[in-house]
C-alpha cells in the first residue's frame, strides 16, 4: 500500500494532540548515521513524553497512512534509524522517555523507559549493587529501546547473552496504536506466543518499544582483566576453553584482536596507550568476574602459566588496578573509532561456528586478495563467534579509489560466511544495509514467515518501511 508524506496540517494535528515540547526541530542529528552512508529526511520529528503519546502518534499515522521511523540514540550501523527516500516520514524519538520506573534488586530486575541511555542504566543498577551486563562502545548515547530493537550484543554476550536474554518484559505500541502491556518481572510465562521476543530484534518494523523490564545480575565480588599474546586464532580458542575450565561462567568477555587494530590506533589515536612494546600478530583481552574467595589476578596468573606451558601464549600482562583495566578496555573500545578514521571499504558484522573461525580467518584474505591489495582488521567477540571483519585500502592508498569494489568485497566475505554456516548479521541487525543480504542468504521459510508476520501486524506498512524487509 502506498504511504503519504507528512503535511503541515498533520503536524498541526500532532501539535494539538501532544504535550508541549513534543514537536522537535528537524536537526541533522536525526537524519545522519555514524558511517555517513545515508542522509535521511523527515516531515516532522516527534518526541512524545509518555507511552500514551506514542500510541496517539501511531494511531494518527495509521489513520493517515504515514510512515513512522522509530529513533533511539542514532548509533545503529545498518541504516535502520533513517530513511533516505519515499514519503517524508514521522521520525519518532524516544529521547524524552528516560525514566527508571522501578528497581527491584532482590529480584535482579529494573523497569526503564526506552529512551534511557545505557550508561544511565548501568549507573542505576550499580547504585543498587547490581549489574546490567549489556555494554557496547556507544554506551554513552545508545538508548535501551534501540538496543532491544536491534537485539544488541556487545562484549559480555559470552557470559550474559544478547539484549533479548537480558529482558524479562516489554511495553510497546503496536502499528495500529494499541499498547501492549507486557512489563512483567517473571522468569516463567508460557501464556501463548511471545510478543516480547518478536518485537526485540524487530528494528521498529512491528511496533515501538516504549519500556522494558531488564534482567540484572549480581555484581562479581572480584574482577580482573588481562591481555595475552596468542600464537594464532586456533590457540585463542584453546585458551578460551582452558579459561572456562578454570573459571566456568566467570569468564565475562574474551576478545580476539589483530595487530592491525593497534596499528590503526597508533595511526589515528596516538594518545591511546599501547599495551605492548612490540605489536603482536594476535592477542586476546580476557575479562573475568569471580565469586567471593577467588582472586582474579591469581586466577589469571595461573591461567597464563598453564597456557604458556601448553604453547598457547607467549606474552601477557594482567591489570594491577582498576585504572589499568580501563586502559586495556580503552584499547579494545577505541578500535572501531580508529577504523572509522582510517575509512573502511567494506565492514562486516559476521558470526561463525566457533570451530570455523580459524579457517575463515585464514581463507578469507586469500579470496579478497583476488580483487586487489587490501588491509584487513579482524577483531571481535571470540567467545560468541562474532567477528568484526573490516577491509581497508592498502597503506598509502585513498579509500575513494576502492569504493567501486565495495560490493564485490562484501559478496566474497558473505559468501564464505554463508558457506561456513555462519550469519552475515551478528549483532547490528539488518536495517536497510542488509536487506538484499537477508534475501540472498536467508532461509526461505524464515523469510515467508517474517513477511506474513509483518503483513498481519502492520498491514498498512507504516512502521519503519524498507528496514529488514523490502517494501512491497
Amino acid at each position: 500500500m502506498s504511504l503519504n508524506p507528512v503535511t503541515p496540517a498533520f503536524v498541526d494535528t500532532l501539535r494539538a494532540a501532544l504535550s508541549e515540547g513534543a514537536i522537535r526541530e528537524v536537526t541533522p542529528n536525526y537524519l545522519e548515521e555514524p558511517r555517513g552512508r545515508w542522509a535521511g529526511h523527515a516531515g516532522v520529528v516527534v518526541a512524545p513524553g509518555n507511552t500514551e503519546e506514542v500510541a496517539e502518534v501511531i494511531r494518527l499515522a495509521h489513520t493517515a497512512a504515514m510512515p513512522v521511523i522509530p529513533y533511539g540514540g542514532g548509533t545503529g550501523l545498518v541504516g535502520g534509524q533513517i530513511v533516505s527516500d519515499g514519503p517524508a516520514p514521522i521520525v519518532l524519538s524516544l529521547e524524552r522517555m528516560r525514566a527508571i520506573r522501578g528497581l527491584y534488586p532482590e529480584e535482579n530486575a529494573m523497569v526503564v523507559e526506552a529512551g534511557a541511555i545505557l550508561t544511565d542504566v548501568h549507573e542505576a543498577a550499580l547504585g543498587a549493587d547490581r549489574l546490567y551486563p549489556l555494554s557496547i562502545a556507544a554506551k554513552g548515547s545508545a538508548r535501551i529501546g534501540g538496543l532491544l530493537a536491534t537485539n544488541a550484543g556487545g562484549v559480555n554476550v559470552l557470559r550474559y547473552g544478547n539484549a533479548r536474554e537480558l529482558c524479562l518484559g516489554i511495553e510497546a505500541v503496536l502499528p495500529d496504536g494499541q499498547i501492549y502491556h507486557g512489563l512483567k518481572r517473571l522468569r516463567k510465562d508460557n501464556a501463548g506466543y511471545d510478543l516480547k521476543d518478536l518485537l526485540i530484534g524487530g528494528e521498529g518494523t512491528l511496533g515501538v518499544i516504549t519500556a522494558a523490564t531488564l534482567r540484572l545480575a549480581p555484581r562479581p565480588a572480584g574482577e580482573g582483566t588481562a591481555l595475552m599474546v596468542v600464537e594464532s586464532p586456533e590457540a585463542a580458542l584453546s585458551l578460551l576453553s582452558l579459561a572456562r575450565d578454570h573459571m566456568g561462567e566467570g569468564v565475562s568477555a574474551f576478545e580476539l584482536i589483530h595487530r592491525a587494530g593497534l596499528e590503526f590506533l597508533a595511526e589515528t589515536l596516538p594518545d591511546i596507550r599501547q599495551p605492548f612494546a612490540e605489536l603482536p600478530e594476535w592477542f586476546v583481552l580476557i575479562d573475568v568476574g569471580l565469586a567471593r574467595g577467588l582472586d582474579p589476578a591469581e586466577t589469571l596468573e595461573t591461567l597464563f602459566g598453564e597456557a604458556l606451558e601448553a604453547g598457547l601464549v607467549s606474552d601477557g600482562v594482567i591489570a594491577q588496578s582498576e585504572a589499568q583495566r580501563h586502559e586495556f578496555w580503552e584499547v579494545r573500545e577505541q578500535i572501531p573509532e580508529a577504523n572509522r578514521l582510517v575509512g573502511s571499504i567494506s565492514s562486516h558484522d559476521i558470526s561463525l561456528p566457533m570451530g570455523a573461525i580459524p579457517e575463515f580467518i585464514t581463507t578469507a584474505p586469500q579470496h579478497i586478495a583476488k580483487l586487489g591489495d587490501f588491509r584487513i582488521n579482524c577483531f571481535g567477540h571470540l567467545g560468541d563467534g562474532n567477528l568484526h571483519y573490516n577491509v581497508f585500502p592498502a597503506p598509502g592508498e585513498r579509500r575513494a579509489e576502492y569504493l567501486h569494489l565495495r560490493d564485490e568485497v562484501k559478496r566474497v566475505v558473505h559468501d564464505l560466511v554463508h558457506a561456513m554456516e555462519g550469519s552475515v548479521s551478528a549483532e547490528h541487525g539488518i536495517g536497510r544495509l542488509k536487506v538484499e543480504d537477508l534475501e540472498r542468504y536467508g532461509d526461505g521459510a524464515h523469510l515467508s514467515a517474517m513477511r506474513a508476520i509483518k503483513a498481519a501486524l502492520d498491514p498498512m506498512g507504516i512502521m519503519n518501511p524498507g528496514a529488514v524487509l523490502r517494501d512491497g
